[in-house]
């Protein structure tokens, strides 16, 4: 992994782009059912801008949602209030794009919301194929010109994403925002750990909109003002909406198939689905032969949407472009921990909507514009506080610099030279990375932040190593790798790793973060299938191994990807825990083991970091 790459990334404006402009003020909608090839329907709304000249002919921006597609909103609030999509921080989004020149049509997908069949899980093959009726049901409306973007986050950037699989000609770009497109590592069990209390939720959540009621997490005033998801045609739609909900009854749940599972291709009993056949790596051939181009956003602050973004654009000849921000899951606030959580997210909703413009601009309408270069990963530098772009990842100009755990819990440049040494770690189970961290995906609809705080007293709980004050300031732009000469007193234990800044007052921030569960930590004899950066495990049952307690094992594995400015004088730290309280389950259910890490001349435990220096 050593070596140097020899040009500097560009700065970029990211979020300033305008196009042409407001061409139509106000809009005008429809919705209809879809009827697919086995009689199903599925519920879509249209909009249009207002005043579109007859005979004319647009692009269509089409999102597939599993989350309502429009509310119907109570006596007396639909009065003066606008139906709006699951999310209100997007109600002006629609507008936005419709007002230049864009259709937006949005569908319920099949056993979800106003749509008839069953949801029996994730991204299924009958669901992904609906896609191709849909899209020739759009080119055949009166207004269309025949093309189409797919765009959406979180599930609905993956249904973005397969929207490409369908191979239909209509289909001319794609932009999966912050979705999860390998599910088991991006978000349900990263390292091969059970990500608990999003599943859970997220489970909940699911089962409450698919029983026409409006879910907690849409707080006392979203209660208050929604009826449910809104009827095609109306009011006068309720009967057939009835109809539909009562197909939802036999819908699968995402949270008691998770529950039974460990590995990725585990199936849960009384199922013939693992999560590897959900993953969008299933399609991979289809993918990679799409005529559609791809814009894959995601953050550094956001469980694995930043390593899903990179992955694609370094995979995929066809994924031109990628965005990489310091956003909370959907971009509607800051999470940069270098500013406080109050601070706007950079750039506000208004400049990313821009930024998604520029690309459909550029493929839709043919503009001439920056979306039409080279390949480009647009990304964000946390402390620095500033968009840079790239050609490649890492940037160009990057250094792999090791950094070895040494004696009195030191983080040091230097080879250990002592032939013994190590620590010993008895496993803390009130250790935590807080509530509101990067996997509680629910933070948004709470209206929170990710926020992590000052790591200075969680670190008291860990196993830490802090670097002496660097000397110039250093950027860290790519993925860690850590490696680890590691002895557990238990068969089963939990890895969880944290990079972070120390301040010259002593505040800890965090950085990022890789855990792994080591009963995983057999390197496969399959690839990948995507390109990656980092020692690649398969998380299959064939490859899981239990461990020999008090074996000493070589245990490598990555980072989330990151791009931060470590300042002068500011130190690293690198923190190991066993469990992080609230978030994952515990490993072992029972018992406290001790880790034992090895730092000595035969057995170097290191942590490698992809950096640059910046001079003051």
């Amino acid at each position: 992994m050593a070596g140097e790459r020899s040009r500097e990334s560009e700065a970029f404006a990211f979020g300033s782009y305008e196009g042409e402009g407001p061409r139509y003020r106000g809009t005008t909608s429809y919705s209809e059912y879809i009827p697919m090839r086995d009689g199903v329907r599925l519920a879509a709304d249209v909009t249009l801008p207002r005043n579109l000249p007859a005979g004319a002919r647009i692009p269509a921006l089409l999102s597939l949602t599993r989350y309502w597609r429009a509310i119907e909103l109570r006596v007396p609030f639909r009065w003066f209030l606008k139906p709006t999509a699951l999310d209100p921080d997007f109600r002006d989004l629609i507008p936005f794009f419709t007002s230049r020149g864009y259709a937006m049509v949005s569908v319920d997908v099949r056993g979800t919301g106003a749509s008839f069949g069953t949801w029996a899980y994730p991204w299924a093959p009958d669901s992904v194929e609906d896609t191709r009726e849909v899209l020739d049901w759009i080119v055949a409306q009166p207004w269309s010109d025949g093309r189409v973007g797919s765009h959406g986050i979180s599930y609905l950037g993956t249904t973005a994403e397969l929207a490409a699989v369908v191979g239909h000609p209509a289909l001319v770009a794609a932009m999966p925002m912050f979705n999860h497109p390998d599910p088991y590592t991006d978000i349900a069990f990263p390292g091969g750990i059970l990500n608990r209390r999003f599943i859970e939720a997220w489970g909940r959540m699911d089962e409450t909109l698919d029983r026409n009621e409006v879910p907690a997490e849409f707080g006392f005033l979203g209660r208050l003002v929604a009826r449910g998801v809104a009827p095609v045609g109306g009011a006068a739609g309720r009967d057939v909406l009835a109809a539909a909900v009562q197909e939802h009854r036999a819908n699968g749940s995402v949270g008691a198939m998770v529950q039974e599972i460990e590995c990725r291709d585990d199936v849960p009993p009384g199922s013939d689905v693992s999560l590897d056949s959900v993953a969008v790596h299933r399609y991979q051939e289809a993918l990679a032969a799409s005529q559609a181009v791809v814009c894959g956003w995601g953050s550094w602050m956001d469980a694995g949407t930043a390593d899903a973004a990179i992955r694609r654009f370094l995979t995929f000849d066809n994924a031109r472009c990628a965005v990489v921000g310091a956003w909370d899951h959907g971009g509607r606030f800051n999470a940069s921990p270098f500013r406080t959580s109050d601070k706007p997210p950079n750039p506000p909703l208004r400049g990313q909507w821009a930024e998604m413009l520029r690309f459909f601009d550029a493929y839709l309408k043919d503009e001439d514009n920056d979306a039409r270069g080279e390949k480009a990963l647009y990304y964000y530098t946390m402390g620095e506080e500033r968009w840079k772009k790239t050609p490649v990842w890492p940037p160009e100009g990057t250094r792999y610099e090791c950094w070895y755990l040494g004696e009195e819990r030191a983080l040091l440049p230097q080879v250990p030279r002592a032939e013994d040494g190590s620590d010993s770690y008895a496993v803390n189970y009130r250790a935590s990375s807080g509530l509101q961290n990067r996997w509680w995906e629910m933070s948004a609809l709470y209206r929170e932040s990710v926020t992590y705080g000052n790591r200075a007293v969680a670190g008291r709980r860990l196993l830490t190593y802090t670097s002496p004050p660097l000397r110039d300031a250093v950027e860290i732009s790519g993925y860690p790798v850590l490696t680890l000469y590691l002895a557990s007193s238990a068969s089963d234990v939990a890895i969880y790793a944290y990079l972070e800044d120390v301040d010259e007052e002593g505040r800890a921030t965090y950085v990022t973060e890789g855990q792994l569960r080591p009963v995983h930590r057999r390197m496969p004899s399959e690839a990948s299938p995507y390109d990656v950066q980092v020692p690649y495990r398969s998380f299959r049952r064939q490859d899981m191994e239990p461990l020999a307690p008090g074996e000493v094992m070589e245990l490598a594995f990555g980072l989330h990807p990151t791009s931060v400015l470590i300042r002068r004088g500011h130190r690293l730290r690198l923190s190991i825990a066993g469990h992080d309280e609230g978030t994952f389950p515990r490993i072992p259910a029972r018992g406290t083991p001790v880790l034992t890490v090895e730092r000595n001349a035969e057995r170097a435990s290191r942590l490698e970091l992809p950096t640059r220096l910046r001079g003051s």
